[in-house]
């Protein structure tokens, strides 16, 4: 790993990612809990080691990207409509107060009184995932939201679409959307991560990646110095090492049906050693003071039939129906905490 010097931590970032795939086939399997014997990842909320495995990107890549008109307008106007507000809830509730999401339709008063009666009546419309900046000095509204659908309108009638769909690479449909108001490094990063999920584009994982706060307080604490290195170069490095670095330690890593951890699978898990660490390793220091983790695991209600985007040609091997990912279902009426 020279001249990057890596700490314990490091170890731990690689035993953290084949548990958490092991619980991931374990749920998939329909086997009972516990699915593992960590008591932090039993007990703590943790992505999937695939980005494209959690709930909500499942959710987006089968109900919003792959439902409805196929164009690049129309799927670029529906993924970052959904990716705004990040929640499945909130998607569901435009879809049942205005019916077919589309851009050829869209009217911003439609919209924002949908928006605006749910936050009247204490309803949350953002995911807790990432903090969405609020847009107020580049649009001037006080609700948030409608700073939100204002940048969507300007993206759309700016013809960004199209800019992003005959982008060269994918840091150059990044770079497009890194132009607009409220879409920093992290942002641009994710929202190009999801329209390359559809067939609008078609760029490699492995080409770009931008490090995030929290993969950035991961990295920092896997390593006691990066040489020289930046944050990009440390997951690079990484990603392209995983076989090497699994086969080290002798774990047992089940891939996504052959499909290897990419730039984004290992950003989002150094993120993610990040939060674990704070309990496994509270003598290791970051880029923030950060000591606990709030989200506590709970099993959702409801099963997950995954499907994966077409182009990567992993559907025909992944489970379906009842074979598919379900939790258990004990659990389903019962949301009780898994104990330390």
């Amino acid at each position: 790993m020279a001249p990057a010097v890596p700490t314990l931590v490091y170890d731990t970032y690689w035993a953290f990612a084949a548990e958490r795939q092991k619980i991931f086939f374990r749920k998939l399997q329909g086997l009972p809990p516990p699915w593992t014997d960590d008591p932090v990842l039993a007990r703590y909320k943790f992505t999937n080691a695939y980005r494209a495995s959690d709930r909500v990107s499942q959710y987006l890549i089968r109900n919003v990207i792959y439902q409805g008109d196929q164009s690049v307008e129309e799927v670029f106007f529906r993924t970052i409509l959904f990716k705004l507000f990040n929640k499945i809830e909130t998607w569901e509730l435009l879809k049942e107060k205005i019916g077919t999401i589309s851009y050829q339709d869209y009217a911003f008063e439609r919209y924002d009184d949908v928006l605006s009666t749910a936050i009247s009546s204490k309803r949350r419309i953002y995911s807790a995932a990432y903090i969405m900046p609020s847009g107020s000095r580049a649009f001037g509204h006080r609700a948030k939201h409608r700073n939100h659908l204002n940048l969507l309108d300007l993206m759309m009638v700016d013809g960004v679409p199209n800019l992003v769909s005959s982008a060269k690479s994918m840091q150059q449909a990044f770079e497009v959307l890194r132009a607009y108001p409220m879409i920093g490094d992290f942002l641009g990063y994710q929202f190009v991560t999801d329209l390359n999920y559809s067939e609008i584009c078609d760029f490699s994982e492995m080409e770009f990646v931008v490090p995030g706060p929290g993969a950035k307080d991961g990295i920092h604490k896997c390593f006691s110095t990066l040489g020289g290195l930046n944050e990009s170069d440390i997951i690079r490095l990484v990603t392209e090492r995983q076989t090497i670095e699994i086969d080290r330690m002798g774990l047992e890593f089940q891939s996504l049906w052959g499909r290897p951890l990419q730039l984004i699978d290992c950003q989002n898990l150094f993120c993610e050693v990040s939060k674990y660490a704070r309990v496994a390793h509270p003598e290791s220091k970051g880029a923030n003071a950060r000591s606990r983790i709030k989200q506590i695991y709970r099993a959702s209600a409801e099963p997950i039939d995954l499907w994966f985007p077409p182009k990567w040609r992993i559907n025909p091997m992944v489970p379906t129906g009842d074979a598919g990912y379900s939790e258990y279902a004990s659990l389903r009426t019962s949301q009780r905490e898994l104990p330390l």
